[in-house]
This record gives structure tokens, C-alpha cells and sequence, in this order.
């Protein structure tokens, strides 16, 4: 299975002027424990960093730093997620048929939800990780005035990752291209052009790593993981 990792932001939110994905989290760097469980999972052979250039040199210290045994390719990030995952198609080896696309800042992933994706989505045309919604949510208008409540038991958390038949993502992106679409994730691409997304159960631990306070949380998770 190939995976693409969009690693080109800048942590504006987690108030640092780098790449985020290069604070360290229990002395490694948050995007090592991301390349950490794709090592050990064993459904992916093939994984693409998508980044900007400025990062390589920092990204291939850490890469020899994790004597990783699967190829890693460097992939020119774009100006926002979707270009830079767009770049991403256009990267991946000719025999490439599905993809496994997973946020870098998503660092707890487990090796367990990488090979749970990767044997769901050669059963169907898209997929997301996902888990259901715990609190009660409430849809909101521009004046702070509750409009309605929805049922949570229809509604799941997106996460990460997310997997797809690599001919339809790439027509799914171009159609995106054409139309002008704004897009958060590559499986709204697929709901607007009227393609079957299904859910694959998540991990309550996989959570984003975007504030400071998630670092200390990915932090606590770690050591626990590591004292069991």
C-alpha cells in the first residue's frame, strides 16, 4: 500500500514560525512517530512526504535518524492541503491502485489503523478513519443563536487516515480544479462528485496535534503506550 503524508504547513496555532510537524514530542520529532507506525505496518511499502523544500534537509536527518527500511520519496507541497495532496497523485509509481493519504500531525496513528484502512479500501472506493461523536453538537448562525440540534448518532469525527482508488481521487481532484471547490479533506472530493465514502473505526487516541496543549496530551498517550 502507498501512503502520502501532507507534512507543508506552518504551526500558526501551535505559535511557532516552522513546521510543526518538527517539535518534539517525547524527544522525537512529532513527524517520526507518523513515519514510526508506518514502518511497522505491515500493509505499507511505499511512503511520500508531502513538503516544502526548505524542510527536506531536516526531514532526511530524521529519516536516517529512524533506519527506516521502506522507501520515502520528497513530494513539493502546494499552497494548501488540496494542491499539495493534488501533487501528491502525481507523484505516486504507475502500478500505485489505492492510497492511504494520513495527516503528519496525526502522530498516535497506530501500525493497527494503517493495515485496517489498507485492507478496507481494496474492498471499496474510498474510506475515512473515523469515530463517533461523544458530546451533543450544536449547529450555530453567524449571531451565536442555536439553529438545531443534530442526532450524534449519525455523526462521526473525521480523522485520518483517509484511503481511495487512486484513479478516481486523481478525477475527483481534477473535477475539484474545474469547479473550484474549497475542500478540508480528499473524501469531501468524493461526496461532491457522488462517490461512496464508508467509515472505518478510528482510535479515540488518534487525535491532531495543533496547540500546545495536544503536545503535553500526545505526550501522556506515549508514555502510556510505552508503560504497558
Amino acid at each position: 500500500m502507498h501512503l502520502l503524508i501532507p507534512a507543508a504547513g506552518v504551526g500558526k496555532r501551535m505559535g511557532s514560525n516552522r513546521n510543526k510537524l518538527l517539535l518534539e514530542v517525547k524527544s522525537k520529532p512529532i513527524i517520526a512517530w507518523t513515519l514510526l507506525a508506518a514502518e511497522a505496518a505491515s500493509s505499507i511499502s511505499w511512503v511520500g512526504i508531502i513538503s516544502q523544500p526548505v524542510d527536506w534537509q531536516d526531514l532526511k536527518a530524521i529519516i536516517a535518524d529512524l533506519n527506516l527500511t521502506k522507501p520515502v520519496e520528497f513530494i513539493l507541497g502546494g499552497a494548501t492541503r488540496q494542491e499539495s495532496v493534488y501533487n501528491g497523485l502525481q507523484a505516486l509509481p504507475a502500478n500505485a491502485k489505492q492510497v492511504l493519504i494520513h495527516d503528519g500531525a496525526r502522530c498516535l496513528a497506530t501500525p493497527n489503523l494503517f493495515n485496517a484502512c489498507a485492507d478496507a479500501i481494496l474492498h471499496c472506493a474510498g474510506l475515512i478513519a473515523a469515530v463517533p461523536v461523544k458530546d451533543t453538537i450544536k449547529v450555530v448562525d453567524e449571531s451565536g443563536i442555536i439553529q438545531s440540534t443534530p442526532d450524534r448518532r449519525n455523526l462521526w469525527a473525521a480523522q485520518t487516515p483517509q484511503g481511495f482508488n487512486v484513479n478516481l481521487l486523481k478525477q475527483c481532484h481534477a473535477e475539484g480544479i474545474r469547479q473550484g471547490w474549497e475542500v478540508t479533506d480528499d473524501a469531501a472530493l468524493f461526496e461532491r462528485c457522488g462517490i461512496e465514502v464508508r467509515i472505518v473505526e478510528g482510535e479515540e487516541t488518534n487525535l491532531k496535534v495543533t496547540t500546545p496543549q495536544d503536545l503535553a496530551i500526545a505526550e501522556f498517550i506515549l508514555n502510556h503506550r510505552g508503560s504497558r
